[in-house]
């Protein structure tokens, strides 16, 4: 219950009473006080005189157990009835001294009634306080004097930012979502894992046509002339490739139609899955170029012929046959190298032969031997013909894949020898008529330093190149040993001129030599 008629002021309580006066002016206190006294008492003010005219004992007395002056009881003034005085049960006069013992402490000036809840202050703490002893002799005292209870600091606590609130709570919805349709889906699946009312969307329509100059269109244009060859003959069976040009007429290399002559049998398959059977016209075992001629009208479109003497290293290109029987197969690279001299055909006898390669990486391998290298226009730029395979001695008829290492009859090579094959019926190879000392090992090709190493009346013996003379360029292309000077002989055509540089007892020459044609050996056509 509050008291509302006591004052909220701390120094209307009797335990805030005013300090005690200073020792240093005696026993009336400071000047400044003595001034402020007679103020309001006036001049005959002393000490304990105002407390003595409003009834009260001096509050700066030393205290003992009862209020006023030590030693006893002070007589009631006149007038007053005895314990009527304000000071205690028998009071204190004005001017006069108390000599009774002393009752409550008297209130201080302008003091408002206690009430009737009023208490006194519960006990003080028994324990030290941080101020020593309190003025009532006992450790501990509440009050202005005595130890004080300090109140801990407030701790101001930071809570989350809003960001790191509105973080979690995406963070809680993603994985609540995720756990519900997890939960969904485990409850819902079928246990075998079969779902009737599975579907999954139609493709969409989309136009198959590519651009011309593109892989696809340079094939879609290119596949309708490549056939497949299936062969047999003297117990011996195989496949190839091959491709039509002008008249109907299909080239193809030697080696895949060689075990058909005589009494084989050769049957050309068609892109469109027409077939019908075929006769060799004639092959080149020097060069690897064979000819056929289905025996029904074909209706397969040529294919155009391009120019071998443009191409250059890094060009694309396409290769497309049918690889170990595989028809329509397409493959692509570019030219990694020019005039590789290359073994083609068999390794030994007649089927052997020596071919100024173009290099390709496109893929090649048993099966394509035939068909035809294109380049980005459609254009035949060479015959596919062999392939390097590791640790194998020759590079062509080895039953291993591609590495990589494809090798490819210049298209110009090619032209010349289909065209004499088809008018003829058989092949020149060209040369110059000399014989190779094969146990050189110098610069160049030394030719033969024996009688009738060059052929008498020859194309060298007609420049004047003489047995141990040492062929260093041709055409002003180095040559590095025996196998590069015949591919590059044989890779130009009877009657060609080519400037040939030699050295000849220390002193280099340089002559121009016309390409001769060897004796052609007797072919039969099947």
């Amino acid at each position: 219950m509050t008291d509302h008629t006591r004052s909220s002021d701390a120094s209307d309580r009797p335990e805030f009473l005013p300090p005690r006066r200073s020792a240093e002016y005696g026993e009336q206190g400071t000047q400044d006080e003595r001034e402020e006294r007679q103020d309001e008492y006036g001049d005959s003010w002393t000490r304990g005189e105002a407390w003595d005219r409003g009834g009260y004992a001096d509050p700066y007395e030393p205290e003992e157990p009862g209020w006023g002056p030590l030693g006893g009881q002070a007589a009631d003034p006149p007038g007053y009835a005895p314990g009527s005085t304000p000071g205690g049960p028998q009071g204190v006069p004005p001017g006069g001294a108390a000599t009774g013992p002393v009752g409550d402490p008297p209130p201080p000036r302008n003091a408002y009634g206690l009430g009737p809840q009023w208490a006194p202050p519960p006990e003080p703490y028994s324990g030290p306080g941080p101020y020593g002893p309190g003025p009532y002799g006992q450790q501990g005292a509440y009050g202005p004097f005595g130890d004080v209870e300090q109140p801990e600091p407030a701790v101001r606590r930071h809570g989350p930012s809003g960001a790191v609130l509105a973080l979690l709570a995406v963070v809680i919805a993603l994985v609540a979502g995720g756990a519900a349709s997890w939960g969904t889906f485990l409850l819902t699946r079928p246990s075998s894992g079969i779902d009737p009312a599975y579907t999954l969307p139609s493709p969409r329509g989309a136009a198959t046509s590519r651009p011309p100059e593109s892989v696809a269109g340079v094939a879609a244009r290119v596949l309708p002339s490549v056939v497949s060859l299936e062969v047999k003959g003297n117990g011996e069976a195989g496949t190839g490739s091959g491709f039509v040009i002008k008249g109907g007429y299909i080239v193809t290399n030697n080696h895949v139609v060689a075990v058909a002559t005589g009494t084989g049998q050769i049957r050309v398959r068609f892109n469109d899955h027409r077939s019908t059977s075929a006769r060799i016209v004639g092959r080149d075992p020097n060069s690897d170029i064979a000819v056929v001629k289905p025996d029904t009208p074909v209706g397969a479109p040529e294919l155009a012929l391009g120019n071998s003497d443009t191409v250059v290293v890094g060009d694309p290109v396409i290769a497309i046959g049918s690889p170990l029987g595989l028809s329509g197969t397409v493959t692509t690279g570019i030219v990694s190298s020019l005039n590789r001299p290359v073994e083609a055909g068999g390794s030994t006898g007649s089927d052997y032969a020596l071919i100024n390669a173009i290099q390709t990486d496109a893929a090649i391998n048993p099966g394509n031997s035939g068909g035809p290298l294109v380049n980005t226009s459609g254009e035949v730029i060479g015959v596919n013909s062999a392939i390097a395979t590791v640790g194998a001695g020759s590079l062509l008829g080895q039953q291993s894949g591609s590495i990589g290492l494809g090798f490819a009859i210049p298209v110009n090579q090619v032209r010349r020898i289909a065209q004499e094959l088809i008018t003829t019926g058989k092949a020149r190879t060209s040369r110059i008529g000399v014989s190779i000392d094969q146990s050189y090992q110098g610069q160049g090709v030394r030719i033969a330093n024996q009688s009738g190493s060059v052929t008498a009346g020859g194309p060298a013996d007609k420049a004047g190149l003489r047995p141990g003379d040492i062929i260093l360029e041709v055409d002003g292309q180095p040559v590095g040993g025996s196998r590069e000077l015949i591919v590059t002989i044989r890779s130009k055509a009877p009657g060609d001129r080519v400037s040939i540089k030699f050295q000849h007892d220390g002193e280099e020459r340089t002559a121009m030599v016309t390409i001769g044609a060897a004796p052609v050996p007797t072919v039969q056509p099947s």
